[in-house]
C-alpha cells in the first residue's frame, strides 16, 4: 500500500490531515480556495512542494464548479485566488512560484482570441493536474541524484547512517519526497543501513510525521529528541545529513524548519557532509539575500501545549519563528535538485545554464 497525502479524483481534492497523524487516518475534502487556504495555514497539509500543489489544485476544485460570464471574469477570479494563496504561509516560495507561472499562463490563454472562456477553465484545471504529476517525477530524479552523491561521499562504506529533520516525504510532497526521497533511494538500492529522524519540536513534525513514514515503510530508523544530534553525530558515525528547503536563494542561503541551522553548525564541526534536497521550484533565483526570506511566526500555543494540554509555565512570553536560515557555507553536501547535485556556489550559474539549454 502506498502513502497517499493527496487525492484528486473527478476534479476533487482530499488531503490527509496531517494534524491528525499518528494516531487517525482522516481524510478532508478541499473544495475552494479558502479552504485550501486554511488547511495550508494550519498545517493540515505541509511542505513546500504539497502547499504550491494543494493551493493550486483547490482552485482547480472551484473553478471546475463554478459558472463564469466571460475569459475577463475567468482569469480575474484566477488572479486574485492565488494572490490569496500566496497568504497563507509566505516563506515556502512553492506556492509563490507557481501562482506566477499559472497567473502569467492564464494571461496568454485570456488574449488568444481562440480561447473561451470554457477553454480557459479546462486548461488551468489542466495545469493544475500537471503540477501534481510532475513533482513525483521530479522527487524521484532528485532522490536518485542525492542518494548516489551521498555514497559518492561515504568513501569505504556499502551502507550508511543519515540524519533528517522535520518531514520531507510523501507526506511534504505529491509523492516519494525531497530529503525522505534520497533516503527511500538509498533503501531500495541496499545502501541504507539506518535512518535517524529529529522530533522537531514544536510541532513535532518528525515525531509524528517522518517517524509514521519510516514504520509506514518498513525503513531502519530511531527517533531521537533534538538537542541529541550533535552527541549522536560524535557518537554514532553518521554519513550525512539530509533536510529540505522551503527557500533557496540564489547564492544557496536556504530557509527550512526552525532548527536545521544548529544542525548545520554541528555537521560542519564533525565533518558531516550537509546536504539540501530541494526540486528547482523551491529555488528563488530573484533573491541574493537570506535575511530577506520572510520568516513565519507561528502561535505561542504550538510551544506552550501539547494536544491542548498546557506544559509551559502560564504567563511565560514565547518565541516561535517556524523557519531558520542556514548559511550557504554550512551546505557542504551540496543542494540536490532534479538536475544535479551543485555547490551553493555554483547554484546560480548551474542553473542559468540549464534554462539556457533548454531553451
Amino acid at each position: 500500500m502506498t502513502l497517499q497525502a493527496i487525492k484528486w479524483e473527478d476534479r476533487k481534492l482530499s488531503i490527509l490531515d496531517q494534524l491528525q497523524l499518528p494516531l487517525r487516518t482522516l481524510y478532508r475534502a478541499v473544495t475552494t480556495v479558502d479552504e485550501g487556504w486554511s488547511v495550508i495555514n494550519k498545517m493540515q497539509v505541509r511542505g513546500a512542494p504539497a502547499i504550491a500543489i494543494v493551493g493550486c489544485l483547490s482552485l482547480a476544485a472551484e473553478i471546475s464548479q463554478a459558472t463564469f460570464e466571460d475569459k475577463t471574469q475567468v482569469l480575474d477570479f484566477i488572479t486574485s485566488k492565488l494572490d490569496h494563496l500566496v497568504t497563507a504561509r509566505p516563506t515556502a516560495v512553492n506556492m509563490a512560484n507557481a501562482a506566477e507561472d499559472l497567473k502569467k499562463y492564464a494571461k496568454g490563454l485570456h488574449n488568444d482570441s481562440q480561447i473561451s472562456a470554457l477553454d480557459l477553465v479546462e486548461k488551468t484545471i489542466k495545469w493544475c493536474e500537471k503540477l501534481l504529476a510532475d513533482d513525483v517525477a521530479t522527487n524521484k530524479k532528485l532522490s536518485d541524484l542525492g542518494a548516489t552523491s551521498v555514497m559518492d561521499s561515504a568513501t569505504g562504506v556499502t551502507k550508511v547512517r543519515v540524519l533528517t529533520h522535520c518531514n520531507t516525504g510523501t507526506l511534504a510532497t505529491a509523492g516519494y519526497g525531497t530529503a525522505l526521497g534520497v533516503i527511500r533511494s538509498l533503501h531500495a538500492a541496499g545502501n541504507l543501513e539506518h535512518v535517524f529522524c529529529t522530533e522537531t519540536r514544536p510541532y513535532n513534525q518528525g515525531a509524528r510525521l517522518t517517524a509514521y513514514e519510516l514504520v509506514f515503510e518498513g525503513l531502519p530508523g530511531t527517533l531521537l529528541c533534538d538537542s541529541a544530534a550533535a552527541w549522536l553525530m560524535q557518537t554514532k558515525g553518521i554519513h550525512a545529513i539530509l533536510v529540505g528547503a522551503d527557500r533557496v536563494d540564489s547564492k544557496g542561503n536556504t530557509a527550512n524548519k526552525i532548527g536545521t541551522f544548529q544542525l548545520a553548525v554541528a555537521a560542519k564541526h564533525f565533518s558531516v557532509p550537509f546536504y539540501v534536497c530541494a526540486p528547482t521550484t523551491s529555488i528563488d533565483i530573484s533573491l541574493d539575500d537570506g535575511h530577506k526570506i520572510p520568516i513565519e511566526q507561528r502561535p505561542s500555543q504550538e510551544m506552550t501545549h501539547v494536544a491542548g494540554t498546557q506544559l509551559a509555565a502560564p504567563g511565560i512570553n514565547c518565541w516561535n519563528p517556524a523557519f531558520d536560515v542556514t548559511p550557504a557555507e554550512l551546505i557542504t553536501g551540496g543542494i540536490v535538485t532534479e538536475h544535479g547535485v551543485f555547490k551553493p556556489q555554483d547554484l546560480k550559474s548551474s542553473l542559468d545554464a540549464i534554462s539556457n539549454k533548454s531553451k
